[in-house]
């Protein structure tokens, strides 16, 4: 549907629906209410199941008790799909390509079911020449077989796999320094260069099975408690269910193997501190002190630290011991860029704005956080370790296996 509530495609699986089941939902659509729409909605008898991206609202809708979970999760597959054939997803793209679309929902969903979500397995034989035209091919063994994701007869002249294990911090805190709300998301990323049908076996230093196993004690090192695991579809689940084992056949190519989260109190990684001194409402001045709280070997990479200013202020001053600082009056905050941030080191920086028509208890008043931007490689908050990655294949190769850890910033806050 377009963001007015325009069917602009659709497809029935099952016939237990009406064929205008949908006017329901565009009915709010048109109300222009953003609260109207929900990701999962019952009306009646009918279960509405939508998710939006650009311009346009993708809609799932079921008399059964469905699975949420699933039928949203193939909705973003869809939309991956749909981006990886036509590079962009809006009402434009559909209309121009409404045949390679249905030949898609066809192949991607059977009676309800999901079947094949992979591109670059749907590619093989639904294949774009031009626009409205189709190349028709034998589908590939990976459709009817069990493992779908990944074609036969892969080679690769060197053997090898990169695994990224990236975590973002979100994080509120308190002037005072305490921590209000902290979380860490996590995804391990691979991109994989495996000839063949391999099998690989993951190994992390989950709490859960360091304690089966007897290796809790300080020699095994930290060990880490992970939640709302998701895993990509190639996971064995049942084997991850009975002993903890991360076993796998890879698709080719780059795919998220699991994204996980961790609720637990972390301490600031990078803690910013702010003196604001007002001077009769002509001028204001503020102090501020970054420090890192992260070991002295690490270094956070690309540090941005946006401090909020009143709107009328101008005729900025600054004086920083190291780094660049510029002022952006369109959004009203100074931005202070540092390029490296080494480990347990401080900085300070100071700045000064004229402020020609705020009065003095006007200017002490700043509502927006202190946010912060960083990278720092080779280092993971949760204390995230791979323990090994295991490669079997039948033909005896040996792979390469590379693994990456790099922390990120996510929604981190400091209050003034």
């Amino acid at each position: 549907m377009d963001a007015k509530g325009k069917n602009l495609i659709s497809r029935e699986y099952r016939g237990d629906t009406s064929t205008n089941v949908a006017d329901k939902f565009s009915k709010l659509l048109q109300q222009d209410d953003d609260d109207a729409i929900k990701p999962i909605m019952t009306i009646g008898e009918v279960t509405y199941l939508s998710i939006k991206h650009e311009d346009v609202y993708l809609l799932a809708v079921s008399k059964r008790n469905t699975n949420a979970m699933v039928v949203l999760n193939f909705l973003y597959q869809l939309v991956d799909v749909l981006k990886d054939y036509f590079n962009t997803v809006c009402e434009e793209s559909i209309r121009d390509n409404f045949v390679i679309l249905y030949e898609l929902l066809d192949e991607m969903m059977d009676f309800g079911y999901p079947q094949a979500t992979e591109p670059k397995v749907l590619k093989e034989y639904i294949c774009v020449q031009e626009k409205h035209k189709m190349q028709a091919v034998a589908p590939p063994t990976a459709v009817t077989q069990a493992v779908s994701w990944r074609g036969e007869g892969i080679t690769h002249k060197k053997n090898e796999i990169f695994l990224d294990v990236i975590e973002k911090l979100h994080l509120l805190v308190a002037s005072n320094g305490t921590v209000l709300r902290s979380d860490i998301v996590g995804v391990v990323k691979m991109k994989s260069f495996l000839s063949g049908m391999p099998e690989l076996k993951l190994g992390l230093n989950d709490k859960v099975l360091m304690d089966a196993n007897g290796r809790s004690g300080k020699r095994a090192g930290r060990s880490i408690d992970m939640e709302d695991i998701r895993f990509h579809q190639c996971v064995r689940l049942s084997r991850f269910e009975s002993d903890r084992t991360i076993s796998f056949v890879p698709p080719d190519g780059d795919f998220d193997l699991m994204t996980y989260r961790l609720s637990t109190k972390v301490k600031p990684l990078i803690w910013v501190e702010s003196v604001v001194e007002s001077h009769q409402g002509s001028r204001i001045e503020f102090l501020i002190k970054a420090r890192s709280n992260f070991k002295r070997q690490s270094t956070a990479n690309k540090v941005k630290i946006t401090i909020p200013v009143q709107a009328d202020a101008d005729s900025p001053k600054f004086k920083t011991s190291t780094g660049k600082v510029e002022y952006l009056p369109e959004k009203n905050v100074f931005v202070w860029n540092i390029k490296t941030f080494q480990g347990q080191k401080e900085y300070l920086m100071r700045a000064h704005f004229g402020l020609p028509s705020i009065g003095s208890e006007e200017a002490e008043k700043v509502q927006q956080p202190i946010s912060v931007d960083f990278e720092i490689p080779y280092f993971t908050v949760s204390g995230i370790q791979v323990r090994y990655l295991k490669i079997i294949e039948k033909s005896g190769y040996h792979a390469l296996p590379w693994v990456r850890y790099i922390t990120q910033n996510g929604d981190y806050q400091i209050r003034m």
